[in-house]
């Protein structure tokens, strides 16, 4: 993937989410507007009210690991920790997200981006620990199973041109590009119900 690519791949997520950030918040004022009103009070208000929640979560996390990231942007711990909050979008992996302060977006895309690639090795759930330490990430999880695709993974370490990667797993491919781009190199260690990223 040439700079040029990659750089059109973050722009047109960009793009994406921020045309979408605006009718989804639309539709919440609108379900606010009718719960106060005293119609909204239902059942089915309630599970449309979640999912808006929930596709809003969705969409700000998409806009920090598939968009654009420029060098010198940061990203608040408020707003990190907003996205990544439990329960709220369905995620089944519980995460402890010790990084304190504001960071550097380009290093949570990355960051991410490596946490969608958790989420499909736990589809049945667990536990992340996320650290940093000296501009050094390290991401280790446990979980009772694992779903793990070793040519998935292996991607993030090397090139494999001959590979077809699907849409649901689009971040082992985009990963790799990212760290070169931030001059990093990951390193993957992988168990019977574990999984550990540094990079």
């Amino acid at each position: 993937m040439t700079k040029q690519d990659r750089d059109l791949t973050a722009l047109i997520g960009s793009r994406i989410c921020h045309d979408l950030i605006s009718p989804l918040g639309a539709i919440g004022n609108g379900v606010e507007l009718l719960q106060l009103s005293g119609m909204g009070d239902s059942p089915e208000m309630a599970l449309i009210a979640e999912s808006v929640t929930n596709a809003n979560l969705r969409i700000r996390f998409f806009r920090v690991a598939f968009g654009a990231a420029a060098d010198g942007q940061s990203l608040s711990e408020k707003e990190i920790r907003a996205v990544l909050a439990p329960g709220v979008d369905g995620r089944k992996i519980k995460i402890d997200w010790q990084p304190a302060g504001d960071l550097p977006r380009t290093e949570v895309k990355l960051a991410f981006l490596a946490l969608q690639c958790f989420e499909s090795a736990m589809p049945w759930g667990g536990q992340l620990t996320v650290t940093r330490t000296d501009e050094r990430w390290q991401m280790s999880a446990q979980g009772e199973r694992l779903n793990i695709n070793p040519d998935l993974w292996g991607l993030l370490s090397e090139a494999k041109p001959d590979l077809e990667v699907p849409p649901a797993h689009v971040h082992f491919a985009l990963i790799r590009p990212e760290l070169q781009r931030q001059d990093r190199t990951a390193m993957v260690q992988i168990a019977d119900q574990s999984i550990a990223l540094t990079f």
